[in-house]
């Protein structure tokens, strides 16, 4: 079975995530491909790339196990995510169902996003006894504003995209009856735009909130790999697994 399959019609690629049997959690294969996705230079003909996914959830994630992350999935994950917002031309995420921690992350990290209004969207890290690194952390700080971080990834609850909406965090939440219209709709008003426009206004817009990269952020970078190899982390996801409350120590 294919995990990501890729197509063109036109002007419009489409990206799916194909693994619904496991929420579409993304894996090391499904990581590298949508690298190498967005890697290459766009097709000639390609004015807008959409990502969707199969099934009820859009992406629930890096793919967990009793051991935690796999080793290397914390530094592939922040390649993939870079590589797709730095893609230089639109790219919209249609979002159907739960778009939870990396699934959430993919979603921020696309230009637009169209979602069904009641799909969840979270980052329940702590939850987990994880954290999100200073890349990730910076893309919600960069999308919500201090306050309404602090609500999605120190609380760690579920919050509906109908919220995200009203707040100015995505571009779209309609009844899902209607998501595949509105999707369309943005995305046929993107491919109807001139290219080369496309490609300076979203290089521009990425080098407003470029600064930030250029903070010294090696302590913390250290800290976040402490907190992934914690015990406290192992518990967390061990409890979510086996679908308990997790008894953290802070160790």
């Amino acid at each position: 079975m294919t995990l990501l399959s890729i197509s063109r019609n036109g002007p419009v690629r489409t990206i799916i995530l194909n693994r619904p049997e496991k929420r579409n959690a993304l894996n090391f294969e499904m990581m590298q491909g949508l690298i190498n996705a967005f890697a290459a230079e766009p097709h000639y003909s390609e004015r807008v790339t959409v990502i969707r996914a199969q099934g009820k959830a859009f992406c629930a994630g890096l793919e967990l196990s009793s051991d935690g992350l796999q080793d290397g999935a914390e530094d592939m994950v922040v390649r993939m995510f870079d590589t797709i917002q730095r893609y230089p031309l639109p790219v919209v995420a249609r979002v159907q169902g739960p778009a939870i921690a990396g699934g959430c992350e993919l979603a921020l990290h696309c230009d637009f996003i169209v979602a069904d209004a009641d799909a969840p969207f979270g980052m329940p890290l702590a939850q987990l006894g994880v954290t999100s690194n200073w890349f990730l952390t910076k893309k919600i700080m960069e999308t919500m504003g201090l306050v309404a971080a602090r609500e999605l990834l120190m609380l760690g609850d579920f919050i509906p995209a109908k919220v995200f909406h009203a707040n100015g965090h995505i571009a779209r939440a309609v009844a899902a009856s209607e998501l595949d219209a509105e999707t369309d709709k943005v995305v046929q008003r993107l491919a109807a735009n001139a290219p080369l426009s496309m490609r300076i206004l979203k290089k521009l817009l990425l080098k407003q909130v470029s600064f930030y990269d250029e903070i010294e952020h090696s302590i913390e970078d250290e800290e976040v790999r402490r907190v992934f190899a914690s015990k406290d982390a192992l518990e967390g996801v061990a409890a979510r697994i086996e679908k308990r409350a997790p008894q953290f120590e802070g160790s």
